[in-house]
């Protein structure tokens, strides 16, 4: 299946550093181990694993299949017990209520717009616990208006290429990620090309904090570099600490 393969490839060129800041921003900002915690875009479960191994009692969310089914890969081979549901962060009456929800990685920047992020902002606070804490991070405008547009990557090994082209979207504070992977084929003598188009949409601060309050978070905590630093104009990504 291509998505598969494109996911599989996609996993092994992630950059592991990050998985480890996040699991540091979790650390930091929701010591408490003994509550159970829901990773809402769960993706391959490289986070949810070292969430695991750290000692967190932790549940995987993600909408594809095929990415579950990496992360019941990863988690086999870490020997590691991480439950796995699949389903839409836009509907998750079908689970429980957790003391903690994760989402890294833009996966809300994914959603059409920003009432659709208010949606999935809603469902979280229905499925935590009065106490709960909720930890996302989003791109920010900077990201998207300065650093994205004419953004390049290009990796290649013996029988493998990665081509990663960035553009400006048509919606503000939008943009488009043209991923292009090149895998040689030995029955064919030829390489084979899986390409998917990332499309992702962010917004001012103040439309997110707007969104999470008409959700129910009254308690909302805004950073930079991992929870490390205060944002400024520049910064590139926006980590919240909230609760209700």
């Amino acid at each position: 299946m291509i998505y598969q393969t494109f996911a599989e490839l996609y996993d092994e060129l992630f950059d592991p550093a990050m998985y480890q800041q996040w699991l540091d921003f979790v650390r930091r900002e929701y010591p408490n181990q003994d509550g159970q915690l829901l990773e809402l875009a769960c993706g391959t479960g490289r986070l949810g694993v070292l969430l695991a191994q750290a000692g967190y009692q932790v549940t995987g969310l993600d909408l594809s299949e095929n990415m579950l089914a990496l992360a019941q890969r990863h988690a086999d081979e870490a020997a590691v017990t991480l439950p796995l549901l699949q389903g839409d962060m836009l509907d998750l009456s079908e689970i429980g209520t957790f003391d903690a929800v994760t989402c890294f990685a833009d996966s809300f920047c994914y959603l059409p717009d920003i009432t659709t992020v208010q949606r999935a902002f809603e469902q979280v606070a229905q499925h935590l616990t009065a106490a709960g804490e909720f930890l996302f991070d989003v791109i920010t405008p900077y990201q998207t208006d300065e650093v994205y547009p004419g953004y390049m990557y290009n990796y290649r090994d013996e029988d493998r290429a990665f081509m990663w082209t960035s553009y400006a979207g048509e919606q503000p504070h939008s943009a488009e990620h043209d991923l292009t992977f090149f895998i040689y084929n030995d029955d064919k003598q030829a390489f084979d090309e899986v390409s998917e188009l990332h499309q992702e949409q962010t917004y001012v601060l103040a439309d997110y904090q707007q969104a999470l309050q008409a959700a129910g978070f009254n308690h909302v905590t805004v950073s930079a570099d991992f929870g490390r630093q205060q944002p400024d104009d520049q910064t590139t990504r926006w980590f919240f600490k909230c609760r209700k």
